[in-house]
């Protein structure tokens, strides 16, 4: 079998009746649900100081999520084929770039937060330099740094003049040979991160339950339903994570393969992976709906900050309302008041 790198692998006319369609309403959806929940994530996360590293990754996180989130306006419009090629030109070279990137520093922040609740029930009395606000400032900003710095050779070698094939252009076509090698290597580099930062999760959750499970056994204290809690929290922590991303990370190498390699795979079997691809990584966006939800499961004073301020803009709005209606009935008061002097005074000059 002959497999050499190609960015002219357009032999394959891609079959997009199905993904132009559905996935931008899909993605569409998802954006709008993203950006409410995440702004008041933001909005109720940036009033709470900077105490913890586990509030310090939380913050990085809603960030990350945010910019993914205002990614998908983009997407959708590339997908759904509206607009010029210069736009779906612009979504491969530097949209989609941040799309992934900033999916892959969430998930690295997600295995740095469950690092660093194990750390503080596995050795609550113990302070390790990793629990120090200024080392979690620290790791979040090289995360982000090397993230960044690895992604920008998918946008400088994108480099190659765009080829549309059926009113349609794929990113591989705008990538050079050293681009196509680089893009591939990358994503080799991805599921490591991915596959390494699930490992790393599954263990410290174990850790954490087998712990908390060791403390409440040693008190004698409700066991039982503090059992079922902790293996709640853990179930949809590591679940979630799970469902989201592990699906993409099955189906993006064999796809990747048929965007950096030139083979004799059937055009079929192109397509089919294809939409794999999509489903699976509409699937993975999927959580930047979900990351909010475990905030208000795993942090306390972030759950105490969103009740406050809820119930805050819920009084306001009641006094609101309430002034309103003494306005009001003050208002109708006064006119009534009015209406029988005026009445009054009609009746004494006529009599």
């Amino acid at each position: 079998m002959n497999i050499t790198l190609s960015n002219t692998s357009i032999k394959c006319i891609r079959d997009t009746s199905v993904t132009s369609v559905v996935f931008p309403g899909l993605y569409g959806s998802l954006c709008l649900v993203a950006l409410i929940l995440n702004s008041l994530a933001a909005w109720t996360f940036f009033k709470i100081p900077n105490t913890s590293t586990f509030v310090v990754f939380l913050k990085n996180v809603v960030v990350a999520d945010l910019l993914m989130t205002l990614t998908i306006p983009i997407k959708v419009l590339s997908d759904a084929g509206v607009g010029p090629w210069h736009l779906r030109a612009f979504y491969c070279r530097y949209s989609a770039v941040l799309f992934y990137i900033t999916m892959y520093i969430s998930i690295l922040l997600l295995g740095l937060i469950s690092l660093d609740r194990c750390l503080k029930i596995v050795k609550p009395f113990e302070k390790c330099p990793l629990q120090r606000v200024r080392v979690g400032q620290t790791l979040s900003a090289a995360v982000w740094v090397v993230m960044l710095c690895l992604a920008l050779p998918n946008v400088i070698l994108s480099d190659q003049p765009p080829k549309v094939t059926g009113n349609r252009l794929r990113c591989s076509s705008m990538k050079s040979k050293a681009g196509l090698l680089w893009h591939e290597g990358f994503n080799y580099f991805c599921q490591v991160v991915f596959w390494g930062t699930f490992v790393l999760m599954v263990a410290c959750y174990t850790l954490i339950s087998k712990k908390v499970f060791e403390s409440y056994k040693a008190s004698k204290s409700r066991y039982q339903s503090a059992s079922r809690r902790t293996k709640a929290k853990v179930f949809v922590v590591v679940g979630v994570f799970f469902i989201c991303f592990a699906p993409f990370h099955f189906a993006r190498v064999p796809y990747t393969l048929t965007q950096t390699r030139s083979t004799s795979s059937h055009c079929r079997a192109e397509n089919v992976l294809y939409v794999a691809k999509e489903t699976t990584l509409w699937l993975s966006a999927t959580n930047v709906c979900l990351d909010p939800l475990i905030y208000v499961f795993l942090c306390k004073m972030f759950r105490r900050r969103l009740m406050a301020t809820l119930c805050k803009t819920a009084v306001v709005t009641s006094n609101a309302t309430s002034t309103q209606m003494e306005m009001s009935q003050m208002n109708h008061s006064i006119k009534v008041s009015l209406n029988d002097m005026s009445k009054q005074y009609i009746s004494e000059t006529s009599g």
